[in-house]
């Protein structure tokens, strides 16, 4: 079974703050692990890995297909955006 994957790196000073956010929202709902430099979230969807680095917040998605693909990208940025008001994150997918 082939699988999607989309990865994103972006930028911001906040990203562990915006990894641990994620993570805790998405808790009450979804199987989720994380500290505060790594998490996973595992949706009805697909999967999504976050990285935090010294100013970058890497996202790795993996999904079965394109159409969940672009469901997944979809949730994950939506909030991302809500926890990050303050700043405009640019957020752009790679495709594997």
């Amino acid at each position: 079974m082939s699988t999607f994957k989309s990865e994103a790196a972006i930028a911001t000073e906040q990203a562990s703050r915006y990894l641990q956010q994620l993570c805790k929202h998405f808790a009450h709902k979804r199987p989720v692990t994380f500290d505060a430099q790594a998490g996973e979230i595992s949706f009805s969807v697909g999967d999504c890995r976050l990285k935090a680095e010294d100013n970058t917040l890497r996202l790795s998605l993996t999904a079965p297909n394109a159409e969940d693909m672009e469901q997944l990208k979809d949730v994950v940025v939506r909030h991302l955006v809500r926890f990050a008001f303050r700043e405009e994150l640019q957020v752009d997918w790679q495709d594997a």
